[in-house]
């Protein structure tokens, strides 16, 4: 089996990967993640999972490597990670009652060709009409300022969705599994 590589330090998507029961190893990707002017929500997350892919496929030439980004979208404008408490309050105020598009998307690097499988995978999250205590009391217990939209569904952020629609709910915590074993599958991967 070849080396597998996650292009990512984030602990979601290493968790995620885990559930796969392949050997892997993790590395940074150090990739500037700024979008460019007038690129499409789903366009930057595509471009940012390759550049990861790619960035860390110079530093395992004979690997296979997977990168993703997701860029979650409200009313046509980007939601980025809160980083603090504050933006956190502003973001979760105006998702309230809302539908916001989380694009995830995955790129799977074989370093060795330098072929490079792409997806993205958008969920569709409808937010509850949720009140500004309940938003407190969420922030407080959960500190979701690393996660896009700071909606945290693996954990109590599930509390403030009323529903969701997408081929995958590992999507919207950052890795999409099920387009994930397919591409490992055309790498000659397989999960069973």
């Amino acid at each position: 089996m070849p080396q597998i590589v996650l292009a990512s330090t984030s602990k979601y998507r290493r968790e995620l990967l885990a559930r796969l029961g392949l050997p892997f190893e993790i590395a940074s990707p150090q990739v500037d993640e700024t979008a460019l002017p007038d690129e499409a929500p789903q366009d930057t997350a595509r471009r940012l999972a390759e550049a990861k892919a790619r960035a860390v496929a110079a530093r395992f030439p004979q690997a296979i490597i997977i990168g993703s980004d997701q860029v979650a979208v409200l009313e046509g404008k980007t939601l980025g990670k809160p980083g603090n408490h504050a933006n956190a309050l502003h973001q979760l105020k105006a998702m309230r009652g809302k539908e916001v598009v989380f694009h995830t998307a995955l790129c799977l690097c074989n370093a060795a060709s330098g072929q490079a499988q792409t997806r993205v995978v958008p969920v569709y999250v409808r937010l509850r009409d949720y009140s500004d205590a309940q938003i407190e009391r969420y922030l407080q217990r959960e500190q979701p300022y690393d996660c896009a939209g700071s909606a945290r569904a693996e954990g109590l952020g599930i509390a403030l969705i009323a529903g969701m629609r997408g081929n995958d709910p590992n999507a919207l915590i950052g890795l999409p599994l099920i387009a994930l074993t397919e591409m490992l599958a055309a790498q000659g991967v397989s999960v069973l």
